[in-house]
């Protein structure tokens, strides 16, 4: 267990900083699932820029990698693109 004021307040911050990056990244990938399963291709292209802009900022956020960031949203056009 921390022994002195500055870990303990390291283990704070630690904390505050994993349930917000939590909260990021899970907010991202249920945005990523919910696009995947639109059928409506005018619907899924008003909302692909959203999510772009989520994944951008997540990775920006360092929670992702932005090689990761990239794939991600060449998968999601790939399958916006996909809807017929």
């Amino acid at each position: 267990m921390a022994n002195n004021a500055s870990a303990k307040k390291r283990i704070r911050q630690a904390d505050k900083k994993r349930v917000n990056n939590k909260y990021y990244h899970k907010t991202m990938r249920n945005a990523i699932r919910d696009i995947k399963s639109l059928e409506d291709k005018k619907e899924a292209e008003d909302a692909l820029p959203k999510v772009v802009a989520l994944i951008d900022r997540v990775a920006k956020r360092n929670i992702i990698h932005k090689n990761k960031a990239a794939n991600l949203k060449s998968a999601v056009a790939k399958s916006v693109n996909k809807i017929a």
